[in-house]
Parts: C-alpha cells; sequence; structure tokens
C-alpha cells in the first residue's frame, strides 16, 4: 500500500466506526427466532444509513458455521434456540473497508468459547506493529485459546485489506505457522481474527453458496452473462456480493435464472464462489474481529472499537 493521503485515511476511520455501530446493533438485533434474512437486510440499510456501503454481505453463521452464511432471497431461516452465532460485518467508504465480527451464545453452555477468541483478539492486538512477524501474533493467538480448552480454526485467519480488496494478499494466522516470514508493514490495514472450535479446527465447503465476487471481466460481448457481470461490476467492483443485492435482475430474469447465471459464471472463472465453510457437524465456532489500521509513522488505531471517530 503506498502512502495513506490524510483523506483515506478519514475514509477507514469513518468505515471502522460505521462498522461499530453496525456491531452493536447486531448485538440487540440476532436472537433467537430472529428471520437471519431480517437482520442481515436490516444491518446492510443501516450501514448505507449511517453513510457507508457494505464491503460484503454480512455473514450470520451458526454453530458450526464458520463464514459465508448469508441469507438466500426469500429464506425463511430464523436463528435456532441454543445457538451459537457469528456477524460478521464488512464496510467501505470511497473502497477502504473496515472488517470485524462478534459471536453472541445462545446456548447458554458456549460463554468460555467466545471469552477465548474475545481474550486472544484483545491479546493479539495488543502485538500488532510494524515489523512484528504475523506469525508471533498467531502463535499468541493459539496459545491463548488453547489454554481454555479449544482448538483453533487452522485454515481461516486474519487478512490485509486494499482498497476494494477484502482479502489482499497477506494473512494473519490463529496458530504459529513456521514458514510464514511476513511481518506486519506500514501503511496497512489488518483484520485480526481469531477463530475458536470445539470440533476439529479445519473447516470444510459446503454446497450452499450465497456470495461470489467478480474474478475478471472479459465475458463475450452481447451475452446475458455479459450483461449480468457488467451490472455487478459496476455496483460493487470486486467486492463480495448476494443475490439479495439485485432485485432488478432477479426480477427481471427470474430467481433460478439468475442464479444459473452466477453458477456459470463461477464454473468459467469470471466469478469466485464463497461455499459456506464449516466444521463437524455438532460443534461450535466462535470469532472475533476487529480492524488495525498501521499508519505511515507506525502508529495504530482499531478502527472497528467505536472509539476513533467523533
Amino acid at each position: 500500500m503506498p502512502t495513506l493521503a490524510e483523506e483515506d485515511v478519514r475514509s477507514y476511520v469513518r468505515a471502522g466506526w460505521i462498522a461499530s455501530r453496525v456491531k452493536e446493533r447486531a448485538a440487540r438485533e440476532v436472537k433467537p427466532g430472529a428471520r437471519v434474512l431480517d437482520v442481515a437486510s436490516s444491518l446492510e440499510s443501516y450501514i448505507v444509513e449511517l453513510g457507508g456501503m457494505p464491503a460484503f454481505p454480512v455473514n450470520i453463521s451458526i454453530n458450526s458455521e464458520a463464514a459465508h452464511r448469508t441469507a438466500y432471497l426469500g429464506e425463511e431461516s430464523v436463528v435456532p434456540e441454543g445457538s451459537v452465532v457469528k456477524i460478521d460485518i464488512g464496510v467501505h467508504v470511497n473502497g477502504f473497508i473496515a472488517d470485524t465480527a462478534i459471536t453472541l451464545d445462545f446456548s447458554g453452555r458456549m460463554a468460555g468459547l467466545v471469552e477465548a477468541v474475545n481474550e486472544a483478539l484483545e491479546k493479539a492486538l495488543r502485538h500488532v506493529k510494524p515489523g512484528v512477524r504475523v506469525s508471533d501474533v498467531g502463535a499468541l493467538i493459539e496459545r491463548t485459546i488453547r489454554s481454555r480448552g479449544f482448538k483453533v480454526v487452522r485454515n481461516l485467519s486474519g487478512h490485509s485489506l486494499d482498497r476494494y480488496v477484502v482479502h489482499a494478499g497477506e494473512t494473519v494466522p490463529n496458530y504459529r505457522e513456521t514458514l510464514n516470514l511476513s511481518r506486519f508493514r506500514t501503511p496497512a490495514a489488518y483484520g485480526i481474527e481469531p477463530l475458536a472450535s470445539t470440533g476439529r479446527g479445519i473447516v470444510s465447503s459446503e454446497r450452499r453458496v450465497y456470495i461470489y465476487a467478480v474474478r475478471r471481466l472479459g465475458v463475450e460481448q452481447g451475452t446475458l452473462e455479459a450483461r449480468v457481470i457488467g451490472e455487478v461490476y459496476r455496483k460493487v467492483k470486486t467486492l463480495p456480493f448476494t443475490e439479495r443485492w439485485f432485485p432488478e435482475l432477479v426480477s427481471e430474469l427470474g430467481l433460478q435464472s439468475f442464479r444459473g447465471v452466477l453458477s456459470e459464471l463461477a464454473r468459467r472463472g469470471y466469478l469466485v464462489a464463497y461455499p459456506v465453510l464449516s466444521d463437524t457437524p455438532g460443534s461450535y465456532v466462535a470469532q472475533a474481529e476487529e480492524t488495525v489500521l498501521i499508519l505511515d509513522d507506525g502508529s495504530t488505531i482499531v478502527i472497528t472499537s467505536g472509539e476513533s471517530y467523533g
């Protein structure tokens, strides 16, 4: 990332403040019996109301689900009684992204799991500085989570962020990854994202796909596929999206036809498909995340803490 202009820093900080406000609302709105579609739509609308745009569809992942669960258009599923729910929120302002997540325990039995990721995140944030190895932060996360009797999710990680790019190439592992020699740099933004599990600590792809992103353009002009990917790119560029965000295309083409076009574009490599990622059935996964902005002078701001914008 080149030197950050003052306006860019303001956009990052504004995005983080909005994300923190939306996270507070999520903690109030997500409850057993709430329809997943209603909550996701409400939180995404609140992002816009506060002056930002969703950087990706609000993820509402339940129990063993760890990532990429949102709601289909018209979906009737609700938050189950006794569930553990992760809410992952992304906001961008002028393309500068803030990413944050919380876990809510409605089971009455997984408070320790939630506390493990919260404690790991708190400790990790104190160690994020220019020049520090990302693997050292991962080792700290793993020690904290293991000390509470849980496993880290080894194949999901924190990540660097760039303009209009949620996963910008650098990873912040949740364990000591000895071959990862990269260090936190400046200026840069990172999502620090501990995930803990009562299961194997390894997530697998399900068949369900709610979320896509444009990988490349170049579809043959004059085709339905070219029109769809063109409209998607104009609206969200390369950021992740979901079918709910394109009601006009759904109305015109029909829902099943629109889904078929998205699947075909993914099959041909023009879109990236993000399947739901889950640990073993019957397990519980918890997640906590904040975004850290490292400025040119090496100072850091946790932009999603709710304290960085007035």
